[in-house]
């Protein structure tokens, strides 16, 4: 891997270069990681003129949940546990004789740029925008195989759920026992706030998860993902609980699940971000759900869930091939509940299969 890090320090040197920058500070933890293998708290990785380092307050612990720094990126510890490691790369970075230095202002606080600004005032600071960012957008075949084990892990914990006694269980057990099954399956750790919701809190995005507990008849909505390496999946499924559900049930849940279906058979290189986000929304538009739905119909996943591109109507931009991306329509009513189907894939082109799906968990509207 130390050369592939290596690589894209490399690339990220190109563009700092072309704008102007002989040297840059990277802050966002996801995007330290990216470049470093690692990302302690509070890390910052300087691309210098003469030599890269990461700096932190403290040695990496070389835990999974923090990642392995790359071998040949010098390591430089504070001196102070409380010290600022991007302060301490600007004043590294001016002392080596940079004339400009590229930030991640999306990332800094307004007090943190003033501080950058005084201990090295002759240094010009650039903005280095979401060019790292940018940079992880495409995943190479080893983050891809991260998403893959990743999402194997998701779909073990959440299938022994299904294999369990359901009803008279509250939605905050059921979501302490996913996250508690994906770790022992081999995750670092829960992708996000594992979110479970039943009866009228079902099909709501983002519900958090409460002491209702499950009845016989309700919607049960479960949206989940595994942390492997960093790498961080999703999925989401709706079931019905201890009977066969009722028509309103089965129509709502047809209409969501064709509207998956739309969006991730619109997934292909060349198409644009709205266009997947439009084949999508308009099958539950055209049923009269459009007040109901939300923002965004997807978004790309990796070191973080949430993640570019965002697929909605108003993004900008193309898919390419190698992107993983959710597809995650949902419809949420008001006192009655929901329906949501969420799925992770990677982009593929027509002649390798088309979309990879990585979360195979059924989609079959299942009694429990």
């Amino acid at each position: 891997m130390s050369e592939v890090y290596a690589a894209r320090r490399e690339r990220l040197r190109e563009q700092c270069t072309a704008g102007g920058s002989a040297a840059a500070v990277v802050s966002r933890p996801a995007n330290v990681r990216y470049l470093a293998g690692a990302a302690p708290q509070g890390a910052v990785l300087l691309l210098g003129p003469r030599e890269d380092l990461l700096l932190c307050s403290r040695v990496p612990t070389g835990e999974p949940v923090e990642g392995r720094p790359d071998e040949h990126l010098r390591l430089q510890v504070l001196g102070a546990p409380d010290g600022d490691a991007a302060v301490a790369a600007a004043d590294l970075a001016a002392a080596a004789g940079a004339e400009s230095l590229a930030v991640e202002e999306h990332h800094l606080t307004v007090a943190r740029h003033r501080a950058l600004t005084s201990v090295a005032p002759r240094l010009r600071l650039a903005d280095l925008g979401c060019a790292v960012e940018q940079l992880r957008l495409v995943k190479d075949d080893e983050e891809i195989s991260y998403l893959r084990i990743a999402s194997e892990i998701t779909d073990q914990a959440l299938g022994e759920l299904l294999e369990s006694i359901l009803v008279g269980r509250t939605e905050r057990h059921l979501a302490l026992e996913l996250e508690r099954r994906l770790v022992d399956h081999g995750a670092d750790g829960p992708a996000f706030a594992t979110s479970v919701g039943t009866g009228p809190n079902s099909g709501r995005g983002g519900h958090r998860p409460s002491d209702r507990r499950v009845e016989e008849g309700d919607f049960l909505t479960v949206c989940l993902g595994a942390n492997y390496r960093g790498y961080r999946c999703e999925i989401g499924r709706t079931f019905v609980i201890g009977t066969s559900p009722a028509d309103w049930q089965i129509e709502l849940y047809d209409l969501v699940f064709a509207a998956q279906r739309a969006g991730r058979e619109a997934l292909a290189p060349g198409v644009a971000y709205r266009d997947v986000d439009h084949a999508a929304r308009q099958v539950l538009d055209s049923a009269g759900y459009a007040e109901q739905l939300a923002a965004t119909t997807g978004h790309g996943v990796g070191l973080e869930i949430g993640e570019d591109p965002k697929l909605a109507p108003t993004a900008m931009g193309k898919l390419d091939a190698c992107v993983p991306v959710t597809v995650e329509p949902g419809v949420h009513l008001p006192g009655r509940g929901g329906v949501r189907i969420d799925d992770t894939l990677v982009v593929r082109p027509e002649a390798d299969g088309g979309p990879e799906l990585l979360t195979i968990t059924t989609k079959e509207l299942l009694a429990l």
